[in-house]
């Protein structure tokens, strides 16, 4: 029988506050103010994307700066050169937008949670028993809350991370679902990465975290009374 790989854990920030908060600008230099904003809201795991330029660039001084705050993790690996090179920046987790069991591999063998991408029931199982830490249903719009509940079936010990298309009405139904957390791009982020209203981006995190908090909320109330 061969042994399964040890799954690191979800992060103590993301059990917490179960959102993150996904970064795609036209360069790194525009992470900061939007983290910082973010962070001072409670959201405190933010994946930076490799579809924005300089992102592996800027990764160092970015987890120096706001690691002690914040999980950075790194999104849009879609290879095991790139996950080295997350992971050597300091990355505390990776997310994929497919499937790829040897990036998995690297991101279990250092330890790092990592989230890879999948839609179907086969790709899902492939991607749990390859060690992911949560299994990141994409696109998740197309399929809709429904479908976690559907999964918890024949996976009842999934954790699964919807996103693609989870806007501020969909955090709440996802996690009543089983969602461990939900992943939000443009509905929270807005135009806060092209020169947008950081106020603005600040009361968006506001409702969004809260919207989260209160399905958490209920969803522990109705596991002890189920006890």
């Amino acid at each position: 029988m061969t042994d399964r790989p040890v799954r690191p854990a979800l992060s103590r920030r993301l059990v917490q506050t179960p959102i993150v908060a996904v970064l795609r600008a036209d360069d790194a230099s525009r992470y900061d103010a939007v983290i910082d904003v973010l962070v001072e809201h409670g959201i405190t795991s933010i994946e930076l994307t490799l579809t924005t330029p300089d992102t592996l660039e800027q990764l160092p001084r970015l987890v120096e700066r706001l690691g002690a705050d914040a999980d950075l993790g790194v999104g849009t690996v879609t290879s095991v050169e790139q996950a080295d090179a997350a992971i050597g920046g300091g990355a505390h987790y990776l997310v994929t937008p497919v499937t790829l069991s040897e990036v998995v591999a690297v991101g279990v063998a250092a330890g790092r949670p990592v989230f890879p991408g999948a839609l179907s029931p086969t790709e899902v199982f492939a991607a749990w028993t390859a060690g992911a830490t949560a299994v990141k249903i994409f696109p998740a719009q197309t399929v809709g809350p429904g479908y976690g509940s559907h999964l918890r079936g024949p996976f009842p010990d999934l954790a699964f991370i919807p996103s693609g298309g989870v806007g501020e009405a969909d955090v709440q139904p996802w996690l009543r679902a089983g969602a461990a957390a939900v992943s939000v791009g443009g509905p929270l982020i807005g135009d806060a990465l092209a020169g947008g209203s950081l106020t603005a981006l600040g009361e968006r995190a506001e409702r969004f975290r809260a919207l989260a908090a209160e399905a958490r909320a209920e969803t522990r109330t109705e596991s002890v009374a189920a006890r």
